[in-house]
């Protein structure tokens, strides 16, 4: 599995793609499976990355703030991000893996979808080139709000 960060050339957006391969990232760009998650543009392209350092397995990633107000702040601002994403998102709820693997294999039509993958799933979506990403935040399917 590898990771890339990815822009769009149209607005700048950045944002990670996970492929199988240096490979799979080429053909499914050649077959136009590759969309800006914020705005749809499909003109994407691998974005300068730093270098992938392992972590030791006894230390955790870490975020420095000058206090919990500004990473209150900050993860307000990744929630608004992602409701802005889902907004332009089908629900599939439990059908993401087949749904997700149909666009893959473009036997469904092209569009955002997200919903539920249990982990095993997920490992077949990754191991088969099928670009997912897990979301930061739950989400509350439609129709079970408050």
């Amino acid at each position: 599995m590898i990771i890339f960060d990815l822009k769009c050339s149209s607005q700048g957006h950045v944002f990670e793609g996970w492929f199988g391969s240096s490979s799979d990232f080429e053909e499914q760009q050649g077959r136009g499976l590759i969309n800006c998650p914020i705005c749809g543009s499909p003109e994407v392209v691998k974005a300068v990355m730093a270098p992938a350092v392992g972590a030791k397995a006894n230390r955790s990633t870490c975020v420095f703030s000058s206090g919990p107000g500004e990473v209150k702040r900050m993860l307000a601002a990744l929630a608004a991000e992602q409701k802005k994403l889902l907004e332009k998102s089908e629900h599939v709820g439990e059908r993401f893996a087949d749904e997700a693997r149909a666009i893959h294999f473009g036997e469904a039509d092209a569009r955002p979808i997200h919903g539920l993958a249990s982990r095993a799933e997920a490992n077949g979506l990754i191991e088969e080139g099928v670009p997912i990403a897990p979301l930061p935040f739950p989400v509350v399917p439609p129709g079970e709000e408050n």
